[in-house]
């Protein structure tokens, strides 16, 4: 995963309250506990209603980021801390970590 997945990971996670590692079940009870929370049909009023539309909107985009990427197992919810580890995930950076002195798969042709 590069950067801006990796923040909208950690971002999902914060909105629904989560550690650094969960599982599945934790995310949809997460979900469910915020849904009921800010359901716009639970609202009293107009006002209510709107800010709970919202809210479900955010809360329904950070479960399907989560959601697409922890599946069955737990998952890290926060990027590795070193920089350079950060960039192993950029998919150029990693083929370039693991190959980039191969001068066949590298493009180092010597």
């Amino acid at each position: 995963m590069n950067r801006q997945e990796w923040q909208e990971v950690e971002a999902a996670a914060a909105l629904l309250g989560l550690g650094e590692t969960a599982t599945l079940e934790d995310i949809k009870a997460a979900y469910h506990r915020l849904s009921r929370k800010f359901h716009p049909d639970l609202a009293t009023n107009e006002a209510a209603r709107q800010r709970g539309e919202q809210e479900m909107y955010r809360i329904t985009a950070a479960y399907s980021v989560l959601k697409r990427y922890c599946g069955q197992y737990r998952f890290p919810l926060k990027a590795p801390t070193q920089a350079k580890a950060a960039d192993i995930y950029d998919p150029q950076d990693w083929w370039q970590a693991r190959f980039g002195q191969d001068p066949v798969w590298g493009g180092n042709k010597k």
